[in-house]
């Protein structure tokens, strides 16, 4: 970040349709500097000669001169862009950073803390997260990057915990309101097996036992087979199916 003083108006390039360069070259103690955006008229009206800002951007040297491009900026006093940690949201089109970050923080103001948490006190006070609107508040401007890190792992629990629960209510719903195709109990699974090439291993025989067990029940399956390769479970999926 650096505090500088314009030296000049704003210069207005236009390299190509659709593309204009606005520069502006501006003084420290230390020397001169070139700040450069890309298609943001409006700054033509927002610098005064003589008057102090603070800007912060990527620094390059060329020839001999420093340029920086389209960096953020401030008037000196005030620290809505410079000076702390500043959130980067996804834009559109020729919508500026600093309109998306006005919008957030008239929200946050507007909503002033009184968002209703979605999580129960106890599970807050047992895993040590953020209330809701800390979190909230702390995730768009957060005061560190502890905070900020904090403020994610309260949304990202919450998120997966939602899941979760969503996921087990459908499993239930599935659960108890359909039923499964029962198979015939007089089917032996050992007509089955005493024909395969090879001996199964007891955690495959306990296996093909619950499957056995699943389909003759009422309730529908819901399995995932999962084995080494070279564990034959082409065979399981097979005795499965018949």
């Amino acid at each position: 970040m650096i505090e500088v003083f314009p030296v000049s108006r704003m210069s207005e390039v236009r390299i190509r349709k659709n593309m204009t360069l606005y520069k502006l070259v501006a003084r420290d103690d230390t020397g001169t500097c070139t700040l450069t955006w890309y298609n943001q008229p409006y700054l033509k009206s927002m610098f005064r000669v003589g008057e102090q800002y603070k800007f912060y951007g990527k620094v390059s040297r060329k020839y001999r001169t420093i340029d920086i491009l389209s960096p953020v900026y401030d008037k000196e006093g005030n620290n809505k862009n410079t000076g702390k940690i500043i959130p980067i949201y996804p834009s559109t089109y020729n919508l500026p950073q600093t309109t998306l970050r006005r919008i957030i923080e008239n929200g946050l103001t507007e909503v002033n803390g009184k968002i209703d948490d979605t999580l129960p006190s106890y599970l807050i006070k047992k895993y040590r997260l953020y209330d809701l609107n800390t979190a909230i508040s702390q995730i768009h401007f957060p005061e560190s990057f502890d905070s900020f890190n904090l403020a994610r792992n309260r949304l990202v629990f919450e998120e997966l915990l939602i899941m979760q629960l969503a996921l087990l209510l459908l499993k239930n719903q599935y659960t108890n309101e359909v039923k499964g195709i029962e198979f015939d109990k007089a089917v032996k699974m050992s007509d089955v097996i005493n024909n395969l090439p090879f001996s199964l291993t007891k955690a495959q025989l306990r296996v093909l036992e619950e499957i056995d067990n699943d389909m003759e029940g009422q309730k529908p399956m819901n399995r995932l087979l999962q084995g080494d390769v070279g564990s034959r479970k082409d065979y399981c999926f097979y005795y499965c199916c018949i």
